[in-house]
């Protein structure tokens, strides 16, 4: 063997490692990712979703902490229509499933495109209110790099814009739904 066919063999080596591990890890990312299961605490109990843990990689409407806390849908209507808003929204989404749906309550999941991540969403019409109050959160992972956020902001466009297109809900200032959503 000649020197300069020994002195490769440890690159080759070293590059066979490399690219093992990597993909060890991408492989272990995602079997972590589909074999996480949907958290227990799903749901609206005493007309509330469950609390964001304290990891930056959730937003919810009845957050009591400004980092966790995103502003909540509005509307007039009285009956399962935001609900039922809310589902035709969700299924022009990609990579959705819509897991449960009742007259004031949705659960979807959302999976990322790359390692199909799972967040979970869920939207509680609270009529009384006049919010659809939601919850996103990451199952896996600390930080969601803002993706539960801004998933959430477009999903709020979309109601907004559907609601106007129909004549729905007049829209009241930020101060009166802080007001409603107890944050202060």
């Amino acid at each position: 063997m000649s020197s300069t066919q020994r002195g490769k063999r440890p690159v080759f080596t070293v590059a066979i490692v490399i690219v093992g591990s990597v993909l060890a890890g991408c492989g272990g990312l995602l079997v972590m990712s589909l074999a996480a299961p949907a958290p227990g605490n799903l749901g609206v109990r005493g007309g509330r979703l469950a609390a964001c843990p304290g990891s930056p990689n959730c937003v919810s409407t009845q957050a009591e902490n400004q980092e966790h806390w995103i502003e909540p849908l509005q509307t007039e209507a009285a009956d399962d229509s935001a609900i039922s808003l809310l589902v035709e929204i969700m299924r022009e989404q990609p990579r959705t499933t819509i897991v449960e749906q009742t007259g004031d309550y949705l659960r979807v999941e959302f999976r990322s495109f790359l390692f199909r991540f799972c967040d979970d969403v869920e939207f509680y019409h609270d009529r009384r209110s006049g919010l659809v109050h939601f919850r996103s959160a990451s199952r896996v992972g600390h930080s969601d790099l803002g993706v539960n956020r801004r998933r959430m902001e477009q999903i709020r466009e979309q109601f907004q814009r559907r609601l106007a297109a129909a004549g729905g809900a007049a829209v009241e200032s930020r101060g009166r739904v802080l007001e409603l959503a107890g944050v202060r």
